[in-house]
């Protein structure tokens, strides 16, 4: 209706400028009267009668013309605009049948390169971004499911054992009681880990400055204890690295880097931390011996519940959640990350922070990277870094 108006006052105005123009144009038109020296003045009155009538009978047949057409105008204006909004309808229609059990389904608008194209090819995008974020969300909480069920289920199972066992003693009550409050504080972990990664896609609620220095030296503090068991050297090489962000996510990031490098590691291993500042961006590295990882394996190692090998959270205590923490915090930062595996076994990740303005560091030097970070082959975990090579 509001299109069909459009084009009907359109065409009523230019109408109705272009008969007043044409008209006005007659009036001032001069008639050539040719008039006979014997036929008197009353000729010549009866022929201006003449053209005033005449002009009367033209301004009325204007009238009725521009009726004429306003009527057909609203007629074509109603066709048009139901032709113009035929494609918005198909779409509005189609989208409203998508839902979470058919989002595959895409508009898929042919024809010219137009309007209508590109916003079809737009909500085209706008359903693939949506169904690969659904597939992930089924993912992970069917990952999150299994991953608590399994200790529920032991958990259900061990109070069904000692329930139903006539015979047990003071001492088979606290083993079962141990290993029930071992179970419960790894779910505890569990859930924390899952809260801080849903917190941390969800963005950042603060912008504070901090020191990924201070932050790795924190970290350090509490690796130590796992790594003097394992057996496993840490070297650090730990210069200035301002950033600005939230200053929890960001100690939760560099602890993540330093538990997994400690943790999956090899008896006699070595760690190399690296913090710094190089072309206005605050950096932090994280290498460790371990285990060969296939090149092509590195970037699944940052999607949640992923692990190489045989190991479960049974038998140690890790979920597979803590690279995709840090890949969660490092895009609410905006920070790049690049990992890669190393040619001797392990792991290698390098996360680059924006530049920011920091109070207290109007000038930082730039800090060179430790050597035997950097190879030749690498993966990059969905973040493409674009920072120089140094």
């Amino acid at each position: 209706m509001r299109l069909t108006t459009l084009y009907s006052a359109l065409f009523t105005i230019s109408g109705a400028v272009l008969l007043t123009i044409t008209y006005w144009l007659m009036r001032r038109s001069k008639w050539v009267i040719i008039v006979y020296d014997d036929s008197g003045p009353e000729i010549r009155e009866h022929l201006e009668r003449l053209r005033a009538a005449q002009l009367r009978a033209l301004l009325m047949q204007f009238g009725i013309a521009f009726a004429v057409m306003v009527v057909i105008s609203i007629a074509l204006g109603w066709l048009v605009a139901g032709r113009v909004l035929r494609p918005l309808r198909t779409m509005t229609a189609t989208i409203q049948q998508i839902s979470a059990r058919n989002v595959h389904e895409r508009l898929a608008a042919t024809g010219p390169r137009d309007e209508m194209k590109d916003l079809a090819d737009t909500v085209d995008g706008l359903l693939g971004r949506l169904e690969t974020a659904l597939n992930a969300h089924k993912r992970f909480v069917a990952n999150a499911a299994h991953e608590l069920r399994t200790p529920l289920t032991l958990e259900r199972a061990l109070l069904e054992e000692i329930l139903t066992d006539r015979e047990a003693t003071l001492e088979s009550y606290r083993a079962t009681s141990e290993r029930l409050l071992a179970i419960s504080k790894d779910e505890g972990r569990l859930l924390e880990a899952l809260l801080t990664l849903a917190s941390s896609e969800r963005g950042l609620d603060r912008q504070e400055p901090f020191d990924l220095s201070d932050l790795a030296r924190q970290a350090l503090d509490s690796a130590h204890l796992e790594a003097d068991g394992r057996g496993v050297r840490i070297d650090t090489r730990i210069a200035p690295a301002p950033s600005a962000g939230d200053p929890a996510l960001a100690g939760r990031l560099v602890a993540n880097l330093v538990d997994n490098a400690v943790h999956h590691n090899v008896t006699g291993g070595h760690v190399e931390i690296a913090t710094g500042f190089g072309a206005g961006r605050a950096f932090v590295s994280v290498a460790n011996t371990g285990p060969a990882i296939p090149p092509q394996q590195v970037g699944r190692l940052f999607e949640p519940f992923q692990r190489l090998g045989e190991r479960t959270a049974r038998s140690d205590g890790h979920h597979g959640l803590g690279l995709s923490i840090v890949r969660a915090i490092a895009t609410a930062h905006g920070a790049d990350i690049r990992a890669h595996a190393r040619p001797g076994g392990g792991l290698s990740v390098e996360i680059y922070f924006p530049a920011t303005a920091v109070p207290g560091y109007p000038h930082m030097p730039d800090t060179p990277q430790p050597r035997g970070l950097h190879t030749s082959a690498t993966s990059s975990p969905g973040h493409r870094p674009n920072h120089p090579e140094r």
